[in-house]
């Protein structure tokens, strides 16, 4: 059954669609499952200023892009990469807790939801992906 919380979260799509004029971008796939993400991001003086995604994937992969989207926006980049290198190794500890300002990941990045951690990381791997290289 799915968590009632994943599916609050990923009904959020206040940050769903494309940006046109974006400064970042990446499309990833979940080799996996077949879960497509792309990210738009507009980075200006190293902060994200926009965050704007599509994806056709499961709804963890909804809830995780949809957290991310809110939480990214207005964090500089060094911040985003620290959670996002605590996010790929949260599965790994034996206690799972975020630093405060990305505290609302401690409800999806759990052990009940360790099978679906390719989901729950490809957003987040598509963010890192899109901060490594800059559009034209």
């Amino acid at each position: 059954m799915i968590d009632k919380e994943i599916i609050r979260i990923a009904s959020n799509t206040e940050n769903h669609g494309a940006l046109d004029n974006h400064t970042h971008f990446s499309k990833l796939k979940n080799s996996i499952c077949g879960d497509d993400m792309k990210i738009y991001l507009i980075v200006e003086n190293n902060k994200i200023t926009n965050f704007k995604y599509e994806c056709e994937s499961c709804i963890y992969c909804q809830a995780s892009v949809s957290l991310l989207s809110r939480k990214a926006k207005n964090k500089l980049i060094e911040k985003v990469k620290n959670f996002c290198q605590q996010a790929n190794g949260c599965f790994d500890k034996s206690v799972n807790s975020f630093d405060k300002e990305w505290k609302d990941f401690d409800k999806i990045m759990t052990k009940n939801n360790m099978s679906r951690k390719e989901c729950l990381l490809l957003p987040i791997n598509t963010m890192l992906d899109a901060l490594s290289k800059k559009s034209l």
